[in-house]
Parts: structure tokens; sequence; C-alpha cells
């Protein structure tokens, strides 16, 4: 799969398997354009692609806020002059129990997880149309399909994601536009060295290969269903979680 002459945003690309995935597509042709919260880091990775002879731009953008995802929108249309793949991989976690869990910690990771998503495919979506393609792609979770202890926020916000691909690969299949979800299991990112050894042996006992997840095995994913060989695949959710029994 090649991307020469695409031009592809993903969120959250900062580091993790978003960095993973902007280094993949970049290496394929893409002009990739990460957009993150943090400058700092983001400007670090797009200069290490750089010198990497890659093209890959990075973009402090708000998923948060509308008017950041718009400015942000018009910057990559002026210099790259269309979207063809939108990746909403940006997420977070605060995590908490029912009964433990503050009203700040719930809105931050809706805000982030779920409003961001929307934001970004609002904007994106018309610049899609206008092409008569495109391809949107919703980082889900394992957890927004079987739940999990203590992340009511965070399951809450991945299987909504679910639920609004679904939506908008309805609407927006017919103007050339598909939308999926990848649901990842366990995967040995920063986001995942908060959880216990104890519960991540676990895990690797309940997944069948026998082992956590990697940025690449995400990223793959992302590959696959961002290329034109998948363009009948509409609506669906891939499971990258090695089996993983719950």
């Amino acid at each position: 799969m090649q991307f020469k002459d695409t031009v592809v945003i993903i969120t959250g690309a900062a580091r993790g398997i978003g960095r993973t995935a902007a280094e993949m597509f970049a290496r394929r042709g893409a002009t990739v354009w990460i957009w993150d919260v943090d400058p700092e880091q983001g400007n670090t990775t797009a200069a290490s692609l750089q010198q990497q002879q890659l093209s890959v731009f990075f973009q402090p953008v708000d998923v948060t806020r509308s008017e950041s995802v718009a400015e942000a929108v018009d910057r990559v249309r002026s210099e790259s002059g269309t979207i063809h793949v939108l990746i909403n991989n940006a997420g977070i976690v605060q995590d908490a129990t029912l009964m433990k869990m503050e009203p700040r910690q719930w809105q931050a990771v809706l805000d982030v997880n779920l409003t961001g998503v929307f934001h970004c495919t609002q904007q994106v979506a018309p610049v899609m149309v206008q092409e008569g393609y495109g391809r949107i792609i919703n980082t889900s979770s394992v957890v927004g399909l079987y739940g999990n202890f203590g992340q009511s926020n965070y399951v809450a916000t991945k299987a909504g994601v679910i639920g609004l691909t679904k939506v908008w690969a309805r609407e927006l299949g017919r103007k050339g536009i598909t939308v999926n979800a990848v649901a990842p299991g366990f995967v040995a990112t920063e986001m995942v060295e908060t959880v216990p050894q104890k519960v991540l042996d676990m895990v690797v006992q309940r997944t069948p290969v026998g082992r956590l997840g990697s940025p690449e095995d995400v990223a793959y994913a992302y590959l696959f269903l961002a290329s034109r060989e998948a363009g009948f695949i509409n609506g669906a959710v891939l499971s990258v979680d090695g089996g993983f029994i719950p």
C-alpha cells in the first residue's frame, strides 16, 4: 500500500501509536499532518521525521475546541490543497471507579475522546465531500466493546466512538468516504505504563498471541483501512487485540 500524493491528518500523533503511524504513512509517500495539543513534543516529533526526509508537519491543535480545529483545517488546505485521510487517534485517560470519579475527570475524557472526534470529523468531512473521496478512521478500544473496571469515562467515549462510526458510515459512504473504527487491545505505550504490572500480566495471559500489542500493530491497521484497497469496508470495527478474551 502506497500513499503518494495523499494528505493524512493524525490527531494525538506527537507520541505513541500516532507517532508510529505518522512515520509509516510518510515512508509510503504521504504528506502527514500531526495534530497535537503538546507543541514541544509535536515539534520534536515532526523535526525528527523531517530529518529523515519525510513530509511531516506539526500543527498545535486542541481538538476540544472547534475553532482550533477549523483553523488547522484551513492551514492544511492552504498548504497541502486537500485532505484524504483523517485518523482520530487522540485520547486520554483519567481513571477512577464510579463512586470516586470526579466530574472534572468525566468531562475531560469526554471532551478529548468523544467531542474531539466529532469536531475533527465535522470540520474535515466537507473537504472530503468536495474531493469525492476520503478515509476516516476512529480509534476506539477493546474496552469500548467489553467494558473495564474503573474506566466509566474512557469506556463511554470508546463505545460512543463506535456509535459515531456507524452513523457516519451511513451518512458519508455514498459520497465516496468510508468511516471505520480500530479497537486496539492493550498496547505498550506511555498510556499503559500507568497500569500495574500484575494487571498487564493478567492481560497477556488472556491474550492468545501471548503478548501486549505494539504501536506498529495498530498503525498497520490504520494503513490498511486508509488505503484505496479498503474501499468496500465501511462502518466496520477492526479489533487489534491479539484475540483478547474478556
